[in-house]
């Protein structure tokens, strides 16, 4: 079970908090660590308009602030595999994508608003042959979806279920397209989840998803386009935790008939045959001359219909479980 945590740009370009944030990452029970790499002269025009949830400064000169050094970039790599953590980044431009691949990445994503962008999905599919690849839907319909997996069908490919809503309400999560996807694709998919609870990641788990990303972020008061919308350690924590439970349980078939471990609490608490009177030798027994009661004795409940209208061998006290060699 691969679990993402989006830490993004929640660092607000500080190289001390994204260290600390690996590390909170790593105790939370998360895989990944994931984050975006951006290089705003490749990627974006600098009056270009800002999504409606973040409007604190422009856009450009937001991703320019809180961009790190290629050396800096190095050391967060480290990091992560000094917490045992895979490090994934988001890519949004060729350049972003030729930066990683000398730099070092375990985990290129695609962002759901690069599903489209035939140059990028080109580079990947040309020079990361040998790097897993993570491709978003948010923003796709299915027939976008189907041409950049059909482009990149030969690099290891998994597809996220995902609703580029902030935050997305239970409604919009689309968790029917999960098994849709896992028969359509034959590729391991996952749910990046942006809404504000654990239980969507949970149930995408249940429903056969194979990765859940969700965005970490110290308090949910700081600044930022992601941190209103991601969970706090604590939170995180707790859904790993669940996630996992959820995937032990769901690739851990049970077999009904097979429960021989209940064997001994079938007899405590299911129900035998017992006498509610006296019965005397030689008297055929009637339904009203009988109580089912725990402990299973004698014989079973179930098997009521073996001991009505037969006839008593011998003499039967009353709260005696009836045996089949009592009745003839």
């Amino acid at each position: 079970m691969e679990i993402v945590a989006e830490i993004g740009s929640v660092h607000d370009g500080s190289f001390g908090n994204a260290l600390k944030l690996i590390e909170l990452v790593a105790d939370a029970g998360a895989t990944v660590a994931k984050f975006q790499y951006h290089i705003p002269e490749f990627e974006s025009v600098r009056n270009a308009p800002s999504p409606s949830y973040f409007s604190g400064e422009e856009r450009f000169q937001y991703f320019k602030r809180t961009q790190f050094e290629v050396e800096e970039w190095i050391q967060i790599k480290n990091h992560c595999h000094k917490f045992n953590l895979k490090f994934g980044c988001s890519v949004f431009s060729i350049e972003s994508i030729e930066a990683l691949l000398d730099i070092g990445v375990d985990i290129i994503k695609i962002p759901s608003g690069e599903v489209t962008n035939l140059p990028l999905l080109r580079e990947i599919r040309e020079n990361c042959e040998l790097i897993p690849v993570h491709i978003s839907s948010g923003m796709s319909t299915w027939k976008e979806l189907d041409f950049a997996i059909e482009l990149l069908n030969d690099i290891d490919l998994s597809v996220f279920q995902c609703t580029s809503s902030y935050p997305t309400h239970p409604e919009q999560i689309g968790l029917n397209n999960i098994p849709i996807m896992i028969s359509k694709y034959g590729l391991p998919v996952g749910l990046s989840d942006h809404s504000l609870g654990i239980e969507m990641s949970i149930a995408a788990v249940a429903l056969g998803a194979e990765l859940i990303e969700k965005h970490i972020t110290f308090s949910r008061r700081m600044y930022g386009s992601d941190a209103f919308n991601a969970l706090e350690p604590s939170e995180f924590t707790n859904m790993c935790s669940s996630i996992r439970n959820v995937y032990r349980a769901v690739k851990s078939p049970y077999d009904k008939n097979s429960a021989v471990e209940l064997k001994e609490m079938r007899k405590t608490f299911q129900k035998g045959t017992y006498a509610r009177k006296p019965i005397k030798k030689g008297a055929p027994i009637l339904f009203g001359d009988l109580l089912f009661l725990k402990p299973e004795a004698g014989v079973p409940a179930k098997n009521v219909d073996d001991v009505v209208g037969k006839v008593a061998t011998r003499d039967i006290q009353e709260l005696e479980p009836i045996q089949l060699s009592d009745i003839l």
